[in-house]
């Protein structure tokens, strides 16, 4: 079957595109407004683009009605943020993260989530992450009406200890962590 974009509703190219590219990372994003209230939001539509520089990418979609939520709009104010990428031990803290709260109300305190500070940005990292990239902004670019992909430089990336294999050759052990037994 075929879909072509210019007939179907965005509901429907979203839900192609979703559930045909698989598996598909999530960056957990922390930044901060220029006032200093932080903010941390999980985003799929996301992937590394290059390693000269390092680069990677968000997809950064709008409300037609409300338009960018606190995510896009502090990294288009600071152009600077934190990707975060989710482990499995942290699920359920991504999925309270992903709550329609109300500006200025840190999600991170919703989910009982601690951080720790960046080295090269003012929003800090999730502590409990396995790994994280301090980004800053390379470019913006607006895709649709209520769309925009934001290029980050990465500027530093953290990797926790337990998995460094070899620091001098960059060897990372990428085997899914262990399940906690089920009660």
């Amino acid at each position: 079957m075929r879909w072509d974009r210019d007939r179907v509703a965005e509901p429907i190219a979203h839900k192609l595109l979703s559930a045909t590219v698989m598996p598909r990372p999530i960056a957990w994003v922390v930044t901060q407004s220029p006032d200093g209230t932080l903010n941390a939001a999980p985003y799929s539509f996301f992937n590394v683009m290059g390693s000269a520089p390092p680069t990677l990418v968000l997809g950064l979609m709008a409300d037609p009605k409300r338009g960018f939520k606190d995510t896009a709009t502090n990294i288009l104010a600071t152009g600077e943020f934190a990707v975060n990428l989710v482990s499995e031990s942290l699920v359920q803290q991504m999925n309270t993260t992903s709550v329609d709260a109300p500006t200025r109300m840190s999600e991170l305190n919703l989910a009982g989530l601690e951080t720790e500070a960046s080295v090269h940005i003012r929003p800090p990292r999730i502590t409990a992450r396995l790994v994280a990239f301090d980004c800053r902004m390379l470019s913006s670019v607006v895709t649709g009406p209520h769309q925009s992909i934001v290029i980050g430089r990465v500027l530093a990336v953290h990797i926790d200890d337990r998995f460094i294999l070899n620091p001098e050759r960059a060897h990372i052990d990428t085997r899914p962590e262990p399940r906690c037994p089920q009660p």
